[in-house]
This record gives structure tokens, C-alpha cells and sequence, in this order.
């Protein structure tokens, strides 16, 4: 990107609070399993390989934007990767698994605290690579400490999570151990991705909605606000995401993130009046992709209007997913840009 195209970015400049004349689009996980592009790559790869070689990661982050007219790009990655260099293996069968997860004090004291430039640099690698090629801001990203501690606790995915937040409550001192160490990491992790041309950064919390507001108070906001406040001086927006967390935005909305990414289960003006200050971003329900383009014309449309009233990044609530049809990606992307947020009234 020129630094005439950084400087007239909707993306930034609705991340940095502007009300722009229509709101930017970029999808969580608009790189993935959807596009027959990437299953073709990773038909030849591993999914580590991918994430692990510059060249591979910076190709499936540019992929989206060959298709669709995306306002940003984020790096290709998982928030899993700061574990291994910690000395946590973890493996993909097909979600993270973590074959010793970390429980004692023993545990987590042997975790090692990498310099930031040691933790990832093929993920800094494949900014660069991807900064070269990109029309767009590129974001990068980072696992929350709380979420990340879940994983690296639970063992792997769940849907609840009854062991972390049982072992929470048991462990309450090595819990703030590894919740200290994992945020020193994650800050410095992010600092590289900055350093190597990162214009955005997001922070997944992406299982903070399942803790209690105590719980959260106690073991997530603290680490989060953390790992937000070392970026401080990045002078990059910060976007936050924490899912099924209605109930947490009166602590949300204290951290210092300049957008708060909002899932499908509040309307976007609910949530602004719940978060004074922050940029919105969302929050369309990932399963309207699935259905005709009426429908995905329909829901799209209502989020705009629910957008209104302050800046708004349109995203949706979590992540793609698989099986989505790329031409509905296509007409949600077109009806967004169609859309003049001055008069609320979209272009058919």
C-alpha cells in the first residue's frame, strides 16, 4: 500500500472513529475453507505448514481480496500459534489439541516467555509479504490470555469449558501465573506483527462469554487490558472480540480498544448504547451466508440500519464458515458499498 492509500482508508478511518460515508467491510475468517482456492492449497499442505510458511500464509490472506473488494485483509493465522514456542505443542485434528495441557504450577512455571521477536517470525514474514501485494490495511491478531488459557487448560475445543472454569476456581494462583505469562507474550506478539506493517490489530476473546462477570473481572479483563495497553503507543486502532458477552459490556467497554466487535445475538444499536466511544463492528449472523441472496440482501440491510448512528465497521458476529456460497460473500460485500450511511437508504 502507498501512503496515499493508507491515509484515505475507510477501514482506518472508521476504526479511528470516524463516521464514514459508508461503512467498511472485512469478514472474519474471509480466507478459509469457503474459497476453493484455499481447499486446493491445503490439499497439499498442513494446516501448521500453511500458517508456518510466509510465502503460504501471505497467498491465503490475498486470496479473499482477488475475489471480493474487501476494505481489509487479516493475516493468515490461529491464535494458537504463540503456544508452541512457549513449549506447548499443539496439533490440528482438524481443531487445536493440546496432548499435555498445562494445570500445575509446575506446568506453568516451566512455560518460557520467547522475546517478541522469536515467538512468530514467520507470521511477521508473511505481513511483509502481504503489505507488498495488499490494496487493503492488513490486520493482525491475537488469542486473548483468557481464551488462550482455556485451550491451553481444557486440552482442546468445548463447548463449555466446565474443566477450565472448574480449574479456575481450584487453581486460582497458578491461574494468574499463566494468565501473566501468556499476556506478556501476547503483547509482545502483537508489537511484532506491528512492527512488521500490521495497521490493525484484533484481539479474540473469543470464549470470554462463557465466564460470569466476576469470573471475567477477576481472570480476563485485567490480561486484556494488558496486552491492549502495551499497544498503546503502536498508534494502531485496536479491535476487540469477545463472543456471547452481552453481559460483560459494562467491563468491555473500559478496556482500552478502540472498536469492540460485536456477535449476532444484540443488534448493533443496542450494543452502542451499551459501549459509549467505541467503534462498532459486526455483527451479522455467519449462517445468513448460507441461505438465498434475498435473505443475505435482507439481514445485511438491517445491519446497516442498526449501524447507524456513529461509525460502524461491518463484519460478521464470528468467522465464515464452511459451505458458505462465495457468490453470497459477493452481494453482501456489493450491498455494503452500495450503502450511503448518510441518508440510511440503500442502492438496489
Amino acid at each position: 500500500m502507498t501512503t496515499t492509500e493508507q491515509a484515505t482508508s475507510v477501514f482506518l478511518d472508521a476504526a479511528r472513529g470516524a463516521s464514514t460515508p459508508r461503512a467498511p467491510i472485512w469478514l472474519m475468517r474471509q480466507a478459509g475453507r469457503y474459497l476453493p482456492e484455499y481447499r486446493a492449497l491445503k490439499e497439499r499442505h498442513s494446516f501448521w505448514e500453511m500458517c508456518r510458511t510466509p510465502e503460504i500464509a501471505a497467498e491465503v490472506t490475498l486470496q479473499p481480496l482477488r475475489r471480493f473488494p474487501m476494505d481489509a485483509a487479516i493475516i493468515f493465522s490461529d491464535i494458537m500459534t504463540p503456544l508452541p514456542p512457549m513449549g506447548v505443542p499443539v496439533d490440528f485434528a482438524p481443531g487445536p489439541t493440546i496432548r499435555e495441557p498445562v494445570r500445575t504450577a509446575d506446568d506453568v512455571a516451566r512455560l518460557a516467555v520467547p522475546p517478541g521477536a522469536e515467538i512468530a517470525p514467520f507470521v511477521a514474514d508473511a505481513i511483509r509479504l502481504a503489505r507488498e501485494q495488499s490494496p487493503v490495511p492488513v490486520i493482525g491478531f491475537a488469542g486473548a490470555p483468557l481464551t488462550v488459557a482455556g485451550y491451553a487448560v481444557q486440552g482442546a475445543g468445548s463447548a463449555d469449558y466446565a474443566d477450565f472454569r472448574t480449574w479456575l476456581r481450584r487453581e486460582p494462583l497458578v491461574a494468574h501465573d499463566l494468565l501473566d505469562k501468556l499476556a506478556a507474550v501476547t503483547a509482545a506478539y502483537l508489537r511484532e506483527q506491528i512492527a512488521a506493517g500490521a495497521e490493525a490489530v484484533q484481539l479474540f476473546d473469543s470464549w470470554a462469554g462463557i465466564h460470569d462477570r466476576r469470573t471475567y473481572a477477576t481472570f480476563g479483563m485485567p490480561y486484556a487490558r494488558r496486552v491492549l495497553d502495551e499497544l498503546a503507543g503502536a498508534g494502531v486502532p485496536r479491535i476487540y472480540l469477545a463472543v456471547g458477552a452481552s453481559h460483560l459490556y459494562p467491563q468491555i467497554a473500559r478496556l482500552p480498544a478502540e472498536v469492540v466487535s460485536v456477535d449476532w445475538r444484540q443488534p448493533l444499536d443496542v450494543s452502542r448504547a451499551a459501549l459509549p466511544g467505541k467503534v462498532m463492528q459486526g455483527n451479522l449472523d455467519p449462517t445468513v451466508l448460507l441461505a438465498d441472496e434475498e435473505a443475505v440482501v435482507a439481514a445485511g440491510r438491517q445491519v446497516l440500519v442498526d449501524g447507524l448512528g456513529g461509525p460502524h465497521i461491518f463484519n460478521l458476529g464470528h468467522g465464515v464458515l464452511p459451505g458458505t456460497p462465495p457468490a453470497n460473500v459477493a452481494r453482501l460485500v456489493d450491498l455494503v458499498h452500495e450503502y450511503p450511511r448518510d441518508t440510511g437508504k440503500a442502492e438496489d
